[in-house]
């Protein structure tokens, strides 16, 4: 915010090219562009991922999970059950963190 006010007042103040600006303020040109087009800087947007691994065992992990909905709350699956049960049985060769994250997104899907 701070930097793209002063690139902004050089630029008003001194006349200087967005090179110029570029090389005072030892950024790129385009944040010089984006300074002088606009007073705040653009939202930086996550990259959606997509995990290929994962799609082929997604119905396994419905199905454990759909079968803890009835099961007592200390005998659910947690993430790292279901990725024991992923490596074990299946051989799946996938991260956690994957497992994971779908596990997370889950329990609010349905």
């Amino acid at each position: 915010m701070e930097l793209f006010a002063s690139i902004r007042r050089d630029a008003r103040v001194h006349g200087l090219s967005i090179r110029a600006l570029a090389r005072r303020h030892r950024v790129a040109r385009r944040t010089v562009r984006q300074a002088l087009a606009a007073a705040e800087p653009p939202e930086r947007k996550p990259p959606k991922r997509r995990a290929p691994k994962l799609g082929q065992l997604k119905s396994v992990i419905d199905q454990m999970l759909l079968s803890d909905l009835d099961a007592p709350r200390k005998q659910r699956h947690t993430a790292q059950r279901v990725f024991d049960r992923l490596v074990y049985e299946h051989r799946a060769v996938i991260s956690y963190s994957t497992v994971r994250q779908y596990v997370n997104g889950w329990t609010w899907t349905v």
